[in-house]
């Protein structure tokens, strides 16, 4: 039974280990090739798509200019779906309110489990104001996009698109 338990656990992790690897990597900031600027408004971004190369370090300057808290996260659309989950359980225990984030309570939450910190290489969360970096390397083996995952979001299409020149 322990042996099921543990495949239960790391499967889904070496899976998403899997297809991290296939939409790039954390880039460092001695390999930038260049600069783009992100807004979010609420409910979408500005610019609302980005072109980029195969192997191209791209630096991330994104600024939320909405009155809600907002994500710019780099990913498949079925690792924003699988993300989703996460978003709302620190919804539900009151982490994301809707203009601000708890950062007291997000680390307190984060020791019992460590997906409520939030700390994700491909990933931003910002409230109203915020600003933030997000240096990224596109690998370009799957379809990706940007998006903000916190609940309704995606829902109501803060989407930005993604193609691979």
């Amino acid at each position: 039974m322990k042996k099921l338990i543990l495949i239960l656990i790391f499967i889904p992790n070496i899976l998403f280990a899997g297809s991290m690897k296939a939409i790039g990597s954390k880039g460092n900031k001695e390999n930038v090739d260049r600069v783009i600027k992100v807004v979010m408004y609420d409910n979408y971004y500005k610019p609302n798509s980005f072109k980029v190369k195969k192997n191209e370090t791209i630096k991330f300057v994104v600024t939320n200019k909405g009155e809600l808290v907002h994500e710019f996260n780099i990913a498949t659309k079925e690792m924003h779906f699988k993300h989703q989950p996460e978003m709302m359980m620190m919804v539900e225990h009151e982490i994301l309110l809707a203009d601000k984030i708890d950062k007291k309570k997000m680390m307190e939450m984060s020791k019992k489990n460590p997906a409520m910190a939030h700390s994700h290489s491909n990933s931003v969360l910002l409230s109203p104001g915020e600003k933030a970096e997000l240096i990224w390397k596109f690998s370009n083996t799957v379809d990706i996009e940007a998006a903000c995952n916190v609940p309704g979001h995606y829902d109501v299409g803060m989407i930005a698109k993604i193609d691979n020149i």
